[in-house]
């Protein structure tokens, strides 16, 4: 499976949210993502994605997580329930 490398992950993204538009509509932001020493950004516009290897000119939003811990992320090994944006708010005091 392509999925259990972060490269994998990221090559496939774009094939698979282009299939289903529905899960991006309305989003238009970039997101920066630096997994362990490699960089990843992911561009949503109008319905359609565009992933590329390397930093964005201005993203967002960037996620610095390490190779593991996004592995587990996308694997599905993190849950979490309840107030999202409480969720979000928990790095800002426990990090």
């Amino acid at each position: 499976m392509a999925e259990t490398t972060v490269k994998g992950f990221f090559e496939g993204l774009s094939d698979k949210l282009n299939a289903k538009p529905e899960k991006i509509a309305g989003m238009n932001c970039v997101y920066q993502f630096r997994v362990a020493d490699a960089a990843w950004n992911v561009k949503l516009t109008d319905g359609k994605v565009a992933v590329a290897e390397g930093e964005a000119p201005s993203p967002h939003c960037t996620i610095t997580i390490a190779e593991a811990d996004f592995l587990d992320l996308v694997s599905g090994k993190l849950k979490v329930a309840g107030d999202m944006g409480l969720a979000l708010k928990l790095g800002s005091f426990i990090g």
